[in-house]
């Protein structure tokens, strides 16, 4: 079993026996994909929503429109069939307590419904998530079952 760790603004694939672990989940959001066939797993930890239209986009993993599409590219490249594709989503917190009601303040909340739309466009069915609220986590995704294991700061561990 090889452990293979996502930073922030990045993706990696796994196959059988690989475990993908991204921390640091506070507004950002993990997205795992997982085809239970070919035991195929992926994993993202998309910072931003969408890419700015003022900006060059030099790290398509950072943002959501186009960190999903790189991630079903990744997984196609070793044998995932997208058409089977589940997901299991976490994070999106709100971390700081804003006295105004900015919705671009919401980072964390601007992500999960990004994820959410962009799976739905995908026809990808998210099977567990673990969103919101004001705390940190960590995504333990494990490619042998599907299963992924969210540890809090709070203590409040669950398996997805």
């Amino acid at each position: 079993m090889s452990k293979i760790r996502v930073k922030m603004a990045d993706l990696n694939v796994g196959k059988k026996n690989d475990v993908l672990i991204t921390s640091g989940l506070g507004s950002c959001v993990g997205v795992a994909l997982y085809d239970s066939h070919s035991q195929i797993g992926g994993l993202a930890h998309i910072m931003l929503p969408e890419v700015p239209d003022n900006r060059e986009n030099n790290n398509p993993a950072k943002y959501a429109d186009t960190a999903v599409e790189l991630l079903l590219e990744e997984m196609k490249k070793i044998g995932a069939n997208t058409r089977r594709l589940k997901a299991k989503i976490a994070g999106g917190a709100q971390m700081f307590d804003f006295d105004n009601s900015d919705s671009n303040m919401k980072i964390g909340t601007r992500n999960v419904k990004a994820v959410k739309r962009i799976l739905r466009e995908e026809n990808i069915r998210i099977l567990g998530s673990d969103v919101g609220r004001d705390y940190g986590r960590t995504m333990e995704f494990y490619t042998e079952d599907g299963r992924t294991l969210i540890k809090t700061v709070k203590g409040e561990d669950q398996v997805l």
